[in-house]
């Protein structure tokens, strides 16, 4: 009987630490083995082969391009062999396709001279090269129209102030330092305004109007000038709704080679000897079919009850270069999360990527998301672009769907290569304990910052704007916002294998420990119409 005593004692000591282990919660089994996650990442990557496929191998992926859409199967292929499960297309309604095949621009006198040069995105069509002196006749607004009345008949018209050249004096690279975080550690009163929205709007979006003023006289064309020195150009151009397409060809220069062409402008005016350009833009329209789509797949979760994390980076890109750091390097960085992912145990909770298109546009695949899954404000669907970017945050009242409380966590990459500093609190305060504990593992990786300032831009922001807890990464600016940011330069080149195999590693831990948690972060309260913050403030009507 004794015998049988201890030996039940002794199998009792042996087996209890299994016990233990067996009644751990799953947030602690899940801390357990972000070891796996990390050696996966950091030691087994695949994030610049992957880069080099999309961006090298496909090229820019303009939204509702041809070239999107090869990209979206390649990246629908690559779900599949990593297992993921509901990989999908979903379509939503964008606006027109437009593809580029090929360009080119030259002065022709008083001496020839290629220069460098892009196309606006969604421009006409030049009927095969298109010859005519130059004028310049810079306008910003309509009130400026009068002036040139007459005047641009048979022209190309250079409708920038050419201004003079800058030499940079900060160093186009950079990595943050502890006091550039810090300052991102602030509570931003909310405004109740969309100024900044609705002027950048009002300003892109004149380049329509402008396109159909020249027309009515009789110009021929329309070149601007690129925002940036150093040869670079961009083509961002965002008159994609069928009923506000451009008038005119529309090409950008590199700024130097457009102040050139200024100066010999101004040089010739009364002489009769103006410069005169070539332009050829051969691109295609497609007017039949108004949807674009993103791309999702999951991790199915164990638990069908306890919902679903996210993770989601824009696929979209401009025209000029290979949308490398924008945002090639948030697509791959989610598409290794979820390679990494596919590799661990079955998580509790669903985990959701999301490859957003539309993003340049005016951020419509993350809002055709909301729309389709979790709330909706009341728009026409008609309403395309950014005049849909900027009516869907002041549409009132948000009505939610049942999908809306179902998704717990989102992270979102869309800041450039850099490695991941820290993420933003997003002004949600309460959700800042929990952001630094998922965060703490990677300290030693530079990532150690939950700072409580906002940031936007990037497809976080509209659910955000509802009320959900969705969050960007702070990344290292490298030489994003300096020179690569839309550039022609924008290329893998300008990527660093380092900082993407660590972001991907961090992106793929903090997923894990969201699925895994015992607990959810804490979400604002559902917005309603804001209060004017000073009701004695009149704003100029006039302001641009």
């Amino acid at each position: 009987m004794r015998a049988l005593l201890l030996a039940g004692a002794a199998m009792a000591l042996v087996t209890a630490p299994l016990s233990t282990a067996g009644a751990q919660s799953g947030e602690a089994q899940a801390s357990a083995q972000i070891d796996k996650v990390i050696d996966e990442g950091l030691s087994h990557s695949q994030a610049m082969a992957s880069a080099s496929e999309l961006m090298d191998g496909i090229g820019p992926r303009l939204t509702h391009s041809e070239n999107i859409e090869r990209a979206r199967d390649w990246a629908v292929a690559k779900f599949a062999a990593y297992g993921l499960s509901n990989v999908h297309k979903e379509p939503y309604r964008f606006g027109m396709g437009w593809n580029l095949d090929s360009w080119s621009a030259a002065m022709v006198s008083p001496r020839p001279l290629v220069m460098r040069a892009i196309p606006v995105a969604w421009s006409p069509a030049t009927a095969g090269t298109l010859r005519a002196p130059v004028i310049l006749a810079p306008m910003t607004r309509k009130e400026n129209f009068d002036a040139w009345r007459g005047k641009l008949a048979g022209k190309i018209v250079m409708v920038s102030l050419p201004g003079t050249g800058s030499e940079p004096d900060k160093p186009a690279f950079r990595r943050l330092e502890a006091g550039d975080i810090a300052k991102n550690d602030h509570f931003d009163l909310p405004t109740g305004e969309d100024e900044d929205d609705a002027r950048f709007i009002k300003r892109v979006m004149f380049a329509g109007e402008l396109s159909e003023f020249l027309k009515s006289e009789g110009a021929v064309g329309m070149v601007r000038m690129s925002v940036r020195d150093g040869g670079l150009v961009h083509g961002e151009g965002y008159n994609l709704a069928p009923d506000h397409g451009l008038a005119l060809p529309f090409m950008e220069l590199a700024a130097e080679d457009y102040r050139r062409l200024a100066r010999l402008e101004v040089t010739g005016q009364g002489t009769g000897t103006a410069p005169t350009m070539e332009m050829a833009i051969a691109a295609r329209f497609d007017r039949s079919n108004l949807d674009d789509a993103n791309v999702i797949a999951d991790i199915p979760g164990r638990d069908p009850k306890a919902g679903y994390v996210m993770a989601g980076g824009h696929f979209d890109s401009w025209i000029a270069g290979d949308g490398a750091s924008d945002n090639g390097a948030g697509t791959v960085v989610v598409m290794e999360a979820a390679r990494i992912l596919a590799k661990m145990p079955k998580p509790r909770r669903t985990i959701r990527f999301a490859l957003w298109t539309g993003e340049e546009q005016g951020l419509l695949g993350s809002i055709a998301y909301i729309e389709q899954h979790m709330a909706t404000r009341g728009l026409d669907p008609n309403v395309l672009g950014l005049e849909r970017m900027q009516r869907w945050t002041t549409a009132w009242p948000i009505a939610t769907k049942p999908g809306y409380s179902e998704m717990k966590a989102y992270f979102n990459l869309d800041n450039g290569s850099g490695k991941i500093r820290g993420i933003y609190g997003e002004g949600n305060i309460a959700a800042i304990p929990t952001l630094q504990k998922w965060l703490k593992p990677f300290a030693s990786m530079g990532a150690d910052s939950v700072v409580a300032g906002r940031t936007g831009g990037t497809d976080h922001q509209y659910m955000q704007a509802i009320g959900l807890p969705a969050y960007q990464f702070l990344q290292d600016p490298l030489d994003y916002g300096s020179r690569v940011h839309h550039s022609s330069i924008d290329t893998v080149d300008h990527m660093k294998a380092d900082d993407i195999r660590q972001a991907a590693t961090i992106m793929a831990g903090m997923l894990w420990q969201a699925a895994n948690s015992d607990t959810e972060l804490p979400r604002p309260p559902l917005p309603t119409r804001p209060s004017k913050p000073d009701p004695f403030v009149v704003k100029d009507p006039n302001a641009q």
